[in-house]
């Protein structure tokens, strides 16, 4: 008799072992179905509801809730069983933060949401909570641990495997967005002038250095038959391919009007309406526009908001500010001046954007406006590109480590 019940307990427990492999083999099978979902490159849905119907049906777990993780928000991406009435992300983050990584049994919570499981597994993602499983009602109890060994690997293979998806779009998006900023900058480029003109009467050096790929600055030169030349220098607010494309539609609009020859009020006031009618004064301009007659040797001006230019003549130095508010803040301009100046001997006339005197140093000091004063004083009788590779090299000194705050753009024109 005693071998007889023997043989029972034997066979008892090889149906068992054989019941255990028969589930571990069938469970298996669903791991298998899941990874190649996800190598023929499955969406995240359908890979959320595959392991929900895996969990279900192979796994036969009676209730569960899986949370995803989206920016600082938790999300409910598939459940079965569960009563998610009392689901709130910001109640139950706080708590989950608390858990690590790793299956565990659930602690008795105040939560009432959390009160329903026996089981919690935590997917981390490079040190980052990635997803959280709610687990409850095994209803093969008999190999629990084997249970949770096979949900812990579905779920952090189908989680793994989403936000790997979601970095390789994020990765490939920023190549898109990197490789349409290198086409800004390369057109942003092309739109400022290569070559400045010069004469036996005047010389011009530029200064150009967007402060990220794309900057928000601009200066232009044209040269006239009968001895005139019209420069400008204008700061756009805001950065990247934005102002990019404001700049690319301010130069279009400077070309098809300073050919006709208009006067430097029409040409301001034209201008002005053309960036409010695109911008719907949402974005403006400051610019500083001139003329310079090299017969009379007169300089007529407009200053539209810009940073003051200086003029430098015979030791005296003076700012040249007459003008107008910002472009394509109003739709037209409230009031405009004229400046005119005559230079009677050699002068410099030194335009820049106010990127140049943000320039800290890395004791908090502001390049001001007095020191580039004081270097131009000093730096006047030179030629004109050769004051600006100074300034380069004086700035450099003076910032040290700091980093450049702003776009930086200077034009500088000798005038003899």
């Amino acid at each position: 008799m005693t071998d007889i019940n023997d043989m029972r307990n034997v066979l008892a427990r090889i149906q068992a072992l054989e019941n255990k492999i028969g589930r571990q083999v069938f469970q298996l099978k669903g791991l298998m179905s899941v990874t190649q979902a996800i190598n023929e490159n499955v969406g995240a849905d359908a890979l959320f509801e595959m392991l929900g119907r895996y969990l279900s049906f192979e796994i036969q777990l009676g209730k569960f809730t899986l949370l995803f993780r989206e920016f600082h928000d938790w999300k409910i991406v598939t459940t079965a069983g569960a009563d998610n009435t009392h689901f709130d992300s910001a109640t139950i983050a706080p708590i989950l933060a608390t858990h690590g990584s790793g299956t565990r049994k659930l602690q008795p919570s105040e939560n009432p949401f959390i009160e329903q499981f026996e089981y919690g597994l935590q997917v981390m993602h490079k040190n980052i909570p990635l997803a959280y499983l709610f687990m409850g009602n095994f209803k093969q109890s008999d190999d629990l641990m084997g249970q949770l060994d096979f949900i812990t690997a579905v779920t952090n293979v189908v989680a793994v495997a989403i936000e790997n998806k979601r970095l390789f779009k994020e990765q490939l998006n920023q190549r898109l967005i990197n490789r349409e900023v290198e086409l800004a900058a390369e057109i942003q480029k092309a739109l400022v002038p290569r070559k400045l003109p010069h004469s036996a009467n005047y010389e011009m050096s530029s200064i150009y250095k967007p402060h990220f790929a794309v900057g928000g600055d601009y200066y232009d030169v044209v040269e006239f038959p009968d001895n005139k030349v019209a420069f400008c220098i204008a700061d756009i607010t805001g950065k990247g391919v934005s102002a990019a494309l404001l700049m690319a539609n301010f130069q279009a609009n400077f070309h098809a009007l300073v050919p006709r020859r208009p006067s430097l009020e029409e040409i301001v006031r034209e201008m002005n309406a053309a960036v409010h009618r695109v911008t719907d004064g949402d974005r403006f301009i400051t610019l500083f526009l001139a003329k310079y007659d090299l017969e009379t040797r007169t300089l007529h001006y407009i200053n539209a908001g810009h940073t003051p230019p200086f003029l430098i003549m015979e030791g005296e130095v003076v700012r040249l500010q007459n003008g107008t508010t910002i472009l394509g803040w109003l739709p037209e301009l409230p009031f405009l001046e004229i400046g005119g100046i005559c230079l009677t001997s050699e002068a410099l006339l030194f335009s820049y954007t106010d990127g140049l005197t943000d320039i800290r140093n890395e004791a908090g000091e502001d390049f001001s406006d007095e020191l580039l004063l004081e270097f131009l004083t000093a730096n006047a009788h030179l030629p004109a590109k050769d004051i600006n590779e100074k300034l380069l090299l004086y700035i450099e000194q003076f910032k040290g480590n700091q980093p450049y705050p702003d776009d930086i753009t200077v034009l500088s024109c000798r005038i003899f």
